[in-house]
């Protein structure tokens, strides 16, 4: 579906995320390869957090568009390292070794200029705010922000504004389970 032009809109899919994001690379980037970059903050335990399931579906290939570079990871990456799902978040880094992981967004490298690179983030809400402004401090031109996006509408509209102030576009995921 199209996306209005005239204001950021805060809903969207991954894969139109992804499918944005690349169409507005270059056309010569676009010639060389059909896939968008994409970092995803908030990786969480494997086979549970929401960012691992986005994790793997690039991975392996599922969103064709999409090339996951890097993964930013606070908690197994710092004081949770230890832990048992730590150890098992070390396991899933140790696989795949084309994927660069980071401690936090700081850390991660600053998109080229002229490079576009989508966030797809999937930390704590309340850490959300914060991550948004941090991925666009790096150079990321889009940002796919998970549900619920942040403690409060009030927040969330102040991400809007800022993204838009940066001409960023937000998508948020919406995932409505029904049986």
């Amino acid at each position: 579906r199209p996306v209005p032009s005239n204001r950021n809109t805060m809903f969207g899919s991954v894969r139109h995320s992804i499918r944005r994001a690349a169409a507005a690379a270059p056309a010569t980037a676009r010639m060389m390869s059909s896939k968008c970059d994409v970092v995803l903050v908030g990786c969480g335990v494997p086979k549970r957090g929401m960012g691992w399931y986005h994790a793997v579906q690039m991975i392996d290939g599922d969103v064709p568009s999409a090339k996951l570079t890097d993964v930013v990871e606070p908690w197994f990456l710092g004081a949770g390292a230890d832990s048992d799902a730590g150890k098992e978040f070390a396991g899933f880094k140790d696989e795949n070794p084309a994927v660069a992981f980071h401690d936090s967004v700081d850390a991660m490298p600053q998109v080229a200029e002229g490079d576009k690179k989508l966030a797809l983030i999937s930390g704590r809400t309340a850490d959300n705010p914060r991550l948004l402004k941090e991925v666009i401090a790096k150079g990321c031109t889009h940002i796919f922000l998970e549900k619920p996006g942040a403690p409060t509408v009030g927040e969330l509209e102040e991400m809007s504004a800022y993204a838009a102030s940066k001409n960023v576009g937000v998508f948020m995921g919406y995932n409505k389970n029904v049986t």
